[in-house]
């Protein structure tokens, strides 16, 4: 089992599906899952019925989970930062 390098505070950039490109805060991991949630990605919605008669229901919209393998940490220069890189001697 590889090592779950990426912590809830890092700047990602998504590296696979829908949102190709974007960049983000991780707001949560789930490391047993291997999964992360990422600010602004992968945005899902729910519709809540209402609570109260004569209210009306709502929608609201939030960022659910990604697979870790498909985000790649970065700097605040804006490059990216390989773990798997290995120092040269």
């Amino acid at each position: 089992m590889t090592k779950f390098r990426i912590k809830t505070g890092d700047v990602v950039k998504v590296l696979a599906g829908k949102d190709k490109g974007k960049t983000g805060k991780v707001m949560q991991t789930f490391p047993k899952l291997n999964r992360v949630v990422v600010e602004g990605v992968n945005l899902s919605k729910r519709h809540l019925r209402s609570r109260r008669a004569g209210e009306k229901g709502q929608t609201v919209e939030f960022s659910m989970p990604i697979h870790a393998s498909n985000v790649l940490p970065i700097t605040e220069s804006g490059k990216t930062v390989r773990h798997d890189d290995k120092p040269k001697a």
